[in-house]
């Protein structure tokens, strides 16, 4: 399928249920996309069909402070329909080339719960290693906890942004 990357633009967020009605993906408020595209416009990316349908998308910012700067992917998702083509892969390499090039990031991080063995699988060939374990960072009827996956990236020369924790953290606990 021939596929065009391009930014996110204000009017997609009225285009974007197909890839968002998905019990998996998180889905914010309107303000939420907003501020990422007014601050990080360079890190919200989304792939489109040649019939103009959202295929997927990619939101992320930048981060943290002295060698804990790095690349937060705050949503990945791909639509249905369109999973098993490369999309993921895809938006989180561009990511991480933002994070590199632009951000200068010693590494990329996100969270994801710890009950979603299929993402976290695809996460660990894209070469994200578990760092640590959030206990009830996601709320809800049945709290769950995440897993904080980290991938070392060029700056990280030896690697100590992905050398995991031995313990548990909880959500307040977290630095950003």
């Amino acid at each position: 399928i021939m596929t065009t990357l391009r930014q996110f633009r204000m009017d997609d967020l009225l285009k974007f249920n197909n890839v968002n009605l998905d019990v998996l993906t998180e889905t914010y408020n309107g303000s939420f996309y907003m501020t990422y595209l007014c601050r990080w416009p360079e890190s919200f990316l989304v792939a489109e069909s040649p019939n103009k349908e959202l295929m997927g998308y990619v939101l992320g910012k930048a981060e943290g402070e002295g060698n804990l700067w790095h690349g937060h992917v705050s949503a990945v998702t791909v639509a249905p329909m369109y999973r098993r083509l490369g999309l993921a892969k895809t938006l989180m390499q561009y990511f991480e080339d933002v994070s590199i090039h632009t951000y200068n990031a010693y590494f990329v991080d996100l969270f994801v719960r710890a009950s979603n063995h299929l993402a976290i699988s695809m996460y660990n060939k894209f070469g994200y290693v578990t760092y640590r374990r959030v206990l009830g960072y996601y709320s809800g009827e049945l709290p769950e906890d995440a897993l904080d996956m980290r991938k070392a990236l060029p700056r990280d020369k030896d690697k100590e942004s992905i050398i995991p924790l031995d313990h548990p953290v909880h959500p307040e606990d977290l630095e950003w």
